[in-house]
């Protein structure tokens, strides 16, 4: 056995401990409650994210509206998709998540930001992605190491937010 590991009965006795901490055990290696607050930010965001998106979906208007309004759409779904996997991990580690839209926009990191045509809504999408990508980004680096389940979360969500704004991107120089 390798000198890293704790011993199995140490491992053992630890988990019997706070036991309705569930998975967050005395081995996670940060502030659980600054990470949930985090976490609420982030989820704050892809909310705001998914209204945009929903509202730029069914305003869009114009000859070349029909794809970017589903483009739109499916960047809805899969913001829905981040919000739903942040709440779930906010949970996990004891926490509520906060959907109050109540002072929702107050606590995101994007704008909701209704736009009178499809250069200016993609434009808008564009900026909000690229909001997403650095606070992504700057979480990451702030969870480091000590807690791996939420950093994947955080990085498979960030490669997805950088996926939609080189597809916004993409739409612009079209």
């Amino acid at each position: 056995m390798t000198d890293f590991l704790t011993d199995v009965k140490s491992l053992r006795d630890k988990a019997r401990q706070d036991i309705m901490k569930g998975p967050v055990t005395a081995s996670y290696g940060t502030d659980v409650t600054k990470v949930v607050d985090l976490l609420n930010v982030a989820l704050a965001t892809e909310i705001v994210c998914v209204l945009r998106y929903r509202q730029h979906h069914f305003t869009a208007t114009g000859l070349n509206s029909e794809p970017v309004a589903a483009e739109f759409l499916t960047h809805s779904v899969e913001e829905q998709d981040h919000a739903d996997r942040l709440a779930a991990r906010i949970v996990q580690l004891g926490g509520t998540p906060k959907m109050d839209p109540a002072g929702l926009e107050a606590r995101a990191h994007s704008e909701y930001k209704p736009a009178s045509d499809l250069q200016e809504m993609v434009k808008e999408n564009l900026v909000a992605e690229r909001i997403a990508v650095a606070s992504y980004t700057e979480m990451i680096n702030w969870v480091g190491t000590a807690d791996p389940t939420t950093r994947r979360v955080l990085e498979d969500i960030l490669a997805k937010e950088e996926e939609h704004a080189d597809d916004m991107l993409s739409l612009l120089e079209s």
